[in-house]
């Protein structure tokens, strides 16, 4: 009865949403008749990407801009949906408990790979009180939404300073070309590069930086319904309710969480 790990699988939404955005801008950007060579600027990307990083670095503890780099790949794969043999596990929980007792669990759940339901049976195998299992377990679950938010905010803040970035790489770009204005067809070049920095900052806020705070808030609302779905299950198994009530509450909260999902993701995008 081990628990299996959850597959991850590319996650098509922030690949192709990219994908659509960038083709949408640029091929608008062709179809005007500009020049792709006209948007590719060098000294632009390290102006705004290192002035961001900078700002985001004084803006935010090292630690957790950290932690947030390590969101990227997470951001480009995501998690199959298990609701369905999470529930099917906790029933077989509950039927082993009941007819063998719940010591008798141990030997699979440590085989359990899914850490916050191996913690959660660990506390119900050990005898604690459903209290203290409820309050131990939501008080992960409250940690791990308040990493998420907190690693979201550091993208939120990039995608602040991304703009203004840009702005200062224009003004910088627009000081060089005034300050030689002999050659009238060199200068409007260097004004048109000039604005590649704001661009790149625009660009980069708007496509990168803030979709991917969203997409963080959204995979923490959904994941924290995931371990409240297990918190009931255990709970439950410690109750020693009825393998078929058990599978009947799930089954409803399922439901329930599903019509909440949309609700959860929309605070998290406004928080």
């Amino acid at each position: 009865m081990a628990a299996t790990g959850k597959s991850k699988r590319l996650d098509l939404g922030t690949l192709g949403g990219l994908a659509v955005a960038v083709a949408g801008i640029l091929g608008g950007y062709l179809l005007e008749g500009g020049k792709p060579g006209d948007v590719l600027g060098e000294s632009a990307a390290l102006i705004v990407f290192g002035g961001c990083l900078g700002a985001t670095l004084v803006a935010n503890p090292i630690g957790m801009v950290k932690a947030a780099a390590r969101r990227v790949r997470d951001l480009l794969f995501e998690e199959g949906d298990d609701s369905g043999e999470l529930v099917e596990r906790l029933v077989g929980f509950s039927q082993a408990a009941r007819k063998q007792g719940i010591v008798s669990l141990e030997q699979d759940v440590l085989a359990i790979e899914d850490p916050f339901l191996r913690k959660a049976m660990l506390l119900a195998v050990d005898g604690m009180d459903l209290q203290e299992i409820r309050s131990i377990m939501e008080l992960e679950m409250d940690t791990a939404e308040h990493r998420a938010e907190a690693e979201a905010k550091v993208f939120e803040s990039a995608g602040g300073f991304a703009p203004t970035i840009g702005i200062i790489g224009a003004v910088l770009g627009l000081i060089i070309v005034m300050g030689d204005l002999k050659d009238m067809d060199k200068v409007g070049k260097g004004i048109a590069a000039a604005f590649v920095a704001t661009i790149y900052g625009v660009g980069s806020a708007n496509l990168m930086f803030l979709p991917a705070a969203h997409k963080i808030k959204a995979r923490a609302a959904r994941a924290r319904l995931r371990q409240e779905l297990i918190l009931e299950g255990v709970c439950g198994i410690v109750e020693g309710m009825n393998p078929k009530m058990i599978r009947a509450k799930l089954e409803a909260y399922l439901e329930k969480a599903s019509q909440r999902k949309p609700r959860a993701v929309e605070a998290a995008r406004a928080a």
